[in-house]
């Protein structure tokens, strides 16, 4: 079973990374989606994913329970890609959910999944420290996420340029 999780910064390639890794693997695709279309950009961008994914994939949207939708599509034959944790932070945080449960609860789901798992997630921690404590929370937030599925996956991969980088 894989449990790859893929890093990388905005635009990097991590999105088309990922989904060559699960278009290369057999079985029932997913495509588990948290952004929400907020603004007209947002939504033509999520118009523009979703073309790039042919009728194999089926979508659901999981904003804020992703580890309910791991469990609805974890099962034998299953390869889910899930983009992107980061998304799925700032809507957690937008909702002032517990950050450290939600952390939880996900990582609870990626270790009972059963089937190809590809997880998305920024890398948020590279830059400056942020001016404002939302940005800062989110920040650390991210962080904390990146850290819980990076231990629990059997391959980490950060994207640079569209280059992939075995990181585990």
């Amino acid at each position: 079973m894989t449990r790859l999780f893929v890093l990388g910064g905005a635009r990097s390639g991590k999105s088309r990374y990922a989904q060559q890794r699960a278009e290369a693997l057999a079985g029932r695709h997913v495509f588990i989606a948290t952004a929400e279309a907020w603004d007209e950009e947002m939504a033509e961008r999520i118009a523009r994913h979703r073309a790039d994914r042919d009728a194999r994939w089926e979508t659901v949207d999981a904003p804020r329970d992703l580890a309910a939708a791991l469990d609805a599509a974890s099962g034998t034959g299953a390869v889910v890609l899930v983009d992107c944790l980061t998304l799925w932070a700032s809507n957690l945080l937008l909702a002032d959910a517990d950050m450290e449960q939600a952390t939880a609860g996900l990582a609870e789901a990626i270790a009972r999944f059963e089937g190809e798992l590809i997880l998305v997630a920024n890398e948020t921690g590279l830059g400056i420290v942020p001016d404002n404590a939302l940005a800062r929370r989110f920040r650390d937030a991210a962080g904390r996420i990146n850290q819980a599925v990076a231990a629990i996956a059997g391959e980490v991969m950060l994207v640079v340029a569209g280059l992939p980088m075995r990181v585990k």
